[in-house]
C-alpha cells in the first residue's frame, strides 16, 4: 500500500520487471538472491499453516507486548510489515484496527496493495521516525547482516514506539532434548540431519542460523531500544500432546514442516549437494517425521521479541 501523506512519484512501475523463476521445479523470488526458499502456492500454504499456528500460540492474537497501548493515542497510526508474503499478518490487523495504516513491505507482488522492497537494502524508502509500529516475523534467513536490519528498523520507529520480531528456532529437539545431546547414531538421526544441512546451507550463503536465539540480544546491542521482553516457546511437531491446543499446534507444525522439506530441495542442490544425496536427506527426514515423531516426540522452539524505542 503506498503511503499516503507522500508523492507517488517516488514509485516506480513494476511493468516488464521480471520477479519470478523456475529453479530445479519450484519457483523462486530472484529480486532477494539471499533468500533460498521458494515463492509459489505451496510456500504460500506453508506460510498460512505458521500464520494458524501463531495465532493458536498468542491465543489468538497475532501480536504480543503493548502492542495496543502504542497504537492507542493519535488519529493515524502507521505500522510497517516486513516480509509480509501473502500478506494475512497485515490484512488482518487492518481489519481489527480500523484506526491503524498498515504497509505491507516485500520483494515480489504477491498481493498487489502491498509495496516492493528488499530488507537488506541500506536504506529503505522510509522517513525517520515514520512508523508507530514495525513487525517482522520468520524472515531471518533473507537477511545477510541482521544487525544491520535491526539498525534500519530502529531508524524509522518513532521515539516511544515498538518492534516486534518472531522467528522459528534453526535447532531441533527430540524428548526436549537438543540435536547437540544426541550421538550421531541416536534419535531421529534422518531428521537431525536434514536441519544440520539446512543449517549449512545457510552458513554457506552468508545467513547467521542462530539468530533467532539471539533476538534480544541483538536489540539489545543496538543501544536504541529498552523495555526488551523476550519468550522462548516450545513448539510441538506431529500428534503426541495430550493438551487439545498443544495438540492443535503440534499438527499445524508437523503440516507446516511436511510443506519444508520439499522446499529445501532446491536449495541443498544449490548447496552442491547431488541428486542423491538430497533425495536420500529428505526421504529420511520424512521418515522421521511421519513415523518417528511420536516415539521421539520432535519439538522445536520459537522466539518471539518484542521491545520500545529508546526516546534518545
Amino acid at each position: 500500500m503506498s503511503k499516503p501523506d507522500e508523492d507517488d512519484d517516488c514509485y516506480t512501475s513494476i511493468e516488464d520487471v521480471d520477479f519470478f523463476s523456475e529453479i530445479h521445479g519450484r519457483t523462486f523470488n530472484i529480486q532477494n538472491p539471499t533468500y533460498l526458499l521458494p515463492s509459489d502456492n505451496d510456500e504460500i500454504k506453508r506460510y498460512t499453516l505458521f500464520h494458524r499456528l501463531i495465532k493458536f500460540v498468542l491465543n489468538g492474537r497475532i501480536y504480543t507486548g503493548p502492542f495496543k497501548e502504542t497504537l492507542q493515542f493519535g488519529m493515524y497510526r502507521k505500522v510497517l510489515d516486513i516480509g509480509t508474503g501473502n500478506g494475512e499478518w497485515a490484512i488482518e490487523l487492518a481489519d481489527e484496527l480500523l484506526y491503524v495504516y498498515v504497509t505491507g513491505v516485500d520483494t515480489a507482488p504477491i498481493q498487489y496493495r502491498f509495496e516492493i522492497w528488499d530488507a537488506n537494502v541500506a536504506n529503505m524508502p522510509y522517513k525517520d521516525a515514520y512508523f508507530d509500529v514495525i513487525h517482522a516475523r520468520a524472515i531471518h534467513t533473507g537477511i545477510h547482516n541482521y544487525p544491520a536490519f535491526l539498525s534500519e528498523i530502529a531508524r524509522m520507529i518513532r521515539p516511544g514506539g515498538l518492534v516486534l520480531l518472531i522467528e522459528p528456532g534453526m535447532t531441533q529437539y527430540a524428548q526436549d532434548k537438543p540435536e547437540s545431546e544426541f550421538t550421531s547414531a541416536t534419535g531421529p538421526v534422518g531428521w537431525f540431519k536434514l536441519w544440520e544441512t539446512y543449517r549449512y546451507c545457510l552458513s554457506s550463503a552468508g545467513i547467521d542460523p542462530s539468530i533467532p536465539e539471539h533476538l534480544h540480544c541483538l536489540l539489545e546491542a543496538t543501544n536504541q531500544f529498552e523495555d526488551i521482553e523476550y519468550s522462548e516457546i516450545t513448539i510441538p511437531i506431529g500428534f503426541y500432546p495430550q493438551n487439545r491446543r498443544s495438540l492443535t499446534i503440534g499438527e499445524l507444525q508437523w503440516m507446516a514442516y511436511d510443506l519444508l522439506l520439499p522446499a529445501l530441495r532446491p536449495m541443498f542442490l544449490n548447496c552442491g549437494l547431488n541428486k542423491s544425496r538430497t533425495d536420500e536427506l529428505i526421504k529420511n527426514a520424512t521418515v522421521d517425521l511421519y513415523h518417528g515423531n511420536t516415539i521421539f516426540e520432535l519439538s522445536s522452539r520459537l522466539y518471539i521479541v518484542n521491545a520500545k524505542r529508546k526516546n534518545i
